[in-house]
Formats: structure tokens, C-alpha cells, sequence
């Protein structure tokens, strides 16, 4: 939905740094893990931030080139372990420029729970109907090709999937884009969360006026204002 990023490295790592530290300002750092990547527009693999620090503290110089074999080819530190689920939804989606993941509270409460994000709120109806996809081959970590294939075939054509019990993925065509979608993400199934604690009988949004909303809310114009207002956030 956004422009595609510049294909200089140094801009690529910056976009990554920003990605990663919109997301820890959101509260969603979960100390060091979680990550965010831009596909390497050469082919090379996916440039993603050095292990061992948080999503807050990313500058430039904390992003890599990983291989799609794992090699980090540019950059210093040592690498996540789960880079194969950025290389292998990379690999599965070609559509696909930038990819998040992170272990959000509130959306690994709602994928335990068995049940189905519904659009109580706006932010839901960006990812339902229909159903958000839930991978749940395992619950440990992404640690091989063959396990971040299981994740990118989960995920299909969709902008996100659940990983049981373990955290989220999101992708789009930029990572501006994947990270935006991951925020949202994790708000609607806050809300839903304290929609359901509420007790009653809760109500949502029918299928089509949902898609409805998704495509008047959530335009390529207005997510890209998301993701300058957040930019702006940081720089304050």
C-alpha cells in the first residue's frame, strides 16, 4: 500500500531501525526479541535487526543482511534465529516487501483463547472476514526453512497470522506498511479482549459492511499518515 523503499542499504536500514523502534515506543519490544525486515531488493535475503537487543534501540547500524541460509552477509552481531520466517514468507510472497514479528499480549491471548477475531472494533476490520489465520504446527520457535515455509503457508495471501502461543506475523508491501498492520492488529484484539470481559453478548460488524470499512478506513493514504504520525512520535 505504501511506495516501495529506496534500494540504497543505508536507507534500508534505516527504514528497519524506524520500523523496529515504532514498534517498541507502542510497548511492543518484549525486551530483546521480535523483529521487522525489508526484502533486499537485489535478492540477497532480508535485512533485519542484530539479535540480543530490543526493538527500542535499533539504529542502522544494528541492521543485517541475512541469507536466505542464514549467512549474515553485511553487517556486524549475531542473528536472530527465527530470520527464516522473514526469508521464507519472502520466498512464498513475492508481493511482499516488509514483514514483523512480534509476541503482542493481547494477540497471543486471543489465539490461545480459540477464538475468532471478529471487527468489534475499526482496526479488526482491516483483517476480517475472513478468519485471521492461526499457525499452529508448533509453538516453539521459527528455527528452520522448513518451519518458516509452515508460517508463509499459513499466512497465504493475507496480512497476518497468528502464531499459537508464541506472537504474531505481519507483512505488506513495504515495512511501514507491516508494521502499521501489526499495531492495529494488536489493538483489535485488545479491544475484543475488553469486549468480551465485559460479559453479555457482544455484537459486531456484518461481513460487508466490515470490507466496507477496510476499504474506506484503511486506504494506502491513510495508513501512510499512520505511519508518519508515528515517525513523528518518535522525533518528540
Amino acid at each position: 500500500m505504501f511506495e516501495k523503499e529506496n534500494t540504497v542499504d543505508e536507507n534500508i536500514r534505516l527504514l528497519v531501525s524506524q520500523a523496529s523502534r515504532v514498534l517498541g515506543a507502542a510497548g511492543l519490544d518484549d525486551y530483546i526479541w521480535g523483529h521487522a525486515s525489508v526484502r533486499d531488493p537485489e535478492g540477497r535475503g532480508a535485512w533485519i535487526k542484530r539479535s540480543g537487543v530490543g526493538l527500542s534501540e535499533i539504529g542502522p547500524d544494528d541492521v543485517q543482511l541475512v541469507s536466505r541460509d542464514g549467512e549474515v552477509l553485511l553487517g556486524a552481531g549475531n542473528r536472530h534465529i527465527e530470520y527464516p520466517i522473514h526469508t521464507e514468507v519472502y520466498a512464498a510472497r513475492p508481493d511482499v516487501g516488509g514483514v514483523v514479528h512480534i509476541h503482542p499480549p493481547h494477540a497471543v491471548a486471543l489465539a490461545a483463547s480459540g477464538v475468532q477475531l471478529r471487527p468489534v472494533s475499526h482496526q479488526a476490520t482491516l483483517f476480517t472476514p475472513p478468519a485471521v489465520p492461526c499457525y499452529d504446527d508448533t509453538t516453539d520457535l521459527i528455527r528452520s526453512a522448513e518451519l518458516g515455509a509452515g508460517v508463509a503457508r499459513a499466512l497465504g495471501d493475507r496480512n497476518a497470522v497468528f502464531l499459537l502461543n508464541h506472537g504474531i506475523v505481519t507483512v505488506g508491501v513495504t515495512v511501514r506498511e507491516a508494521a502499521v498492520t501489526a499495531l492495529l492488529l494488536e489493538e483489535a484484539c485488545e479491544q475484543q479482549l475488553r469486549t468480551l470481559g465485559y460479559g453479555g453478548t457482544p455484537r459486531w460488524t456484518d461481513d460487508a459492511e466490515a470490507l466496507e470499512k477496510r476499504d474506506r478506513i484503511y486506504s494506502p493514504r491513510a495508513l501512510e499518515q499512520v505511519w508518519q504520525y508515528l515517525l513523528r512520535g518518535l522525533d518528540a
